[in-house]
Formats: C-alpha cells, structure tokens, sequence
C-alpha cells in the first residue's frame, strides 16, 4: 500500500527553557539545531514570523541540517497581522525575496498564522491567488521586492511545487465554502490543537499540516499516551488516503485513497514538552 511521507518535529529550536533539559548542559547555544535535526526531520522556523531573516541565516541553517531535513516555515506576521492582509504584494515579495529559496530542497510548506481577531471575508481569496505554487512563481515574485532586502538571488535547484498551510483562530472560517476555496487553491488547512481554537479536520491539499499547541493550557500542557496513541491512529490514516475516524468535518469529506504527506509539529514549548511529545509521536506511528 503507498504511504505518505510523515515528518514530525517542533516549533522553534531556541528556548532558554531547554538549555540544560532536551539540550545537554554542555551542548554550546549555536549547535542546537544541529542537535535537534539529529532526533526530528523537520522544524518550524518561528524567527520568520517576527521578522526578515538574513539569506546567511537560511543558508547557515542548510548546512546545519543533515540530507533529508525539513524546514516549515512560518510566514510574515507584517503581512497576516498588521497589513492583516491589505496591498501585500511588496511584504509577499521581500518575503521571499530574503534568503527563503536559499533553502533549497530543504524548503518546505509555508504555515501562514492569522490572529484569533482576523475573520474570513473579500481579503483572504486574493490573499490566496498571490501565494506562489511553485519555486519559479516565487523568484517572479521576489523581484518586486523593495529597499528593505538587498538584491534577489535565485534559487540553485530546480522547478517544483511549493506547499502553503493557513492556520485560523476565528469561528467564522468554519463554513463549507471556505472549505472549497482552499481546496481550490490546494492550501492546506492545519488541524491546530489548542484550547480555545477551532479544531479543522478537512483536508484541503495534498498533505496535511499539525500544530499540537497544548489541549489544556496552550503552550504548556503535555499529551498523555492515551492523547498521542489517538494522535498516532489520525497520522497512519491520512498518510494512507483515509479520513481518521471520530472526527467532525466542517463540509464533505474529501475524497478518498490519496495518500497524503504528513507534516506534525508540537508547539507545547514553555514547559519542555514540545520535543519529549514529538519523540513518543515517532515511536508510535513505525516510521
């Protein structure tokens, strides 16, 4: 039977928190991702949400990583939550006009997180149609890009899709046609498990996108083995072409047999729960 591909990681690599807990204490601060790419495939890189990263920042974490690593990556929070996304053809551009490709075929999906305030209206479908689908789409749009990035450089390797997954806070998201506008434009909606979001089950897109934020308390709650056994059950059937059972969808269920990549991440991070939860997520999905 084919498979889907299934990466499982966290958000984020720097936490003081974990200097001397996940990290051993004498593991040096600059060596973090290298140690945590040994023990996950994939990471979220939350340092793009708050700003511009440097090209020799994309560049330096390539090489930190082993072949086959994986980097998500999140989008601007200057285009989602304060453009709130009003004329971001330029901020799209310096987006990935910074050093983004530089990642090469280790770039992965795009995770664009929106505040629990933003709500689904006119803004979100053109929003949609700027996204680039492929790598050469984004380097066409990188060369808008203003004075706040210093000249494009295009990536090395070849054409090939790009993935982008939108994580929403507000309720007014949950209805059937907006289903259908992501399906559309393949986007990937992200099955997000927090207190106090909504918990999206639809597939959208060719893979799906995870965020573990916390079921009790976001950012700090853990996930009991019983949680990640259920967990676990829901990765083998989408990586398998299955809608997981027990699950409530918010418009029809998509199509069956499809195996689909799974990306997973836990953001459980203040209480050094994010990379012990990942570690028991791998154990238990016979990857």
């Amino acid at each position: 039977m084919a498979r889907g591909k299934v990466r499982v990681g966290v958000s984020g690599w720097r936490y003081q928190g974990w200097r001397k807990t996940f990290y051993p204490s004498e593991l040096p601060q600059r060596r973090e991702l290298e140690y945590l790419s040994a023990r996950f495939d994939t990471v979220e890189i939350n340092g793009s949400f708050y700003s511009l990263q440097r090209p020799e920042s994309y560049q330096r974490w390539y090489t930190e990583t082993p072949r086959g690593f994986v980097f998500a990556v999140k989008g601007s929070r200057y285009i989602t939550h304060m453009k709130k996304l009003r004329d971001v053809e330029v901020p799209l551009a310096n987006f990935f006009a910074s050093g983004v490709l530089s990642l090469e075929e280790k770039l992965g999906p795009f995770l664009w997180q929106f505040p629990r305030t933003f709500p689904w209206d006119e803004r979100f479908e053109a929003f949609l149609r700027l996204l680039p689908k492929t790598v050469r789409e984004a380097e066409r749009l990188a060369k808008k890009h203003d004075g706040r990035v210093a000249p494009f450089v295009a990536q090395r390797g070849p054409d090939r899709n790009l993935h982008h997954a939108v994580e929403l806070r507000h309720p007014s998201f949950c209805d059937p046609a907006f289903i259908a506008l992501l399906r559309e434009h393949s986007i990937g909606l992200v099955v997000a498990d927090a207190p106090d979001f909504p918990l999206f089950f639809d597939l959208t897109a060719p893979f799906v996108y995870v965020r573990l934020h916390g079921g009790e308390k976001i950012y700090e709650s853990g996930y009991s083995p019983a949680q990640l056994d259920t967990w676990a059950r829901r990765v083998n059937s989408w990586r398998e072409g299955r809608q997981p059972r027990g699950v409530d969808l918010t418009a029809e269920r998509a199509p069956s047999g499809q195996p689909r990549d799974v990306y997973f991440y836990f953001d459980n991070d203040a209480k050094v729960r994010a990379p012990y939860d990942a570690g028991e997520l791998v154990l238990r999905i016979g990857k």
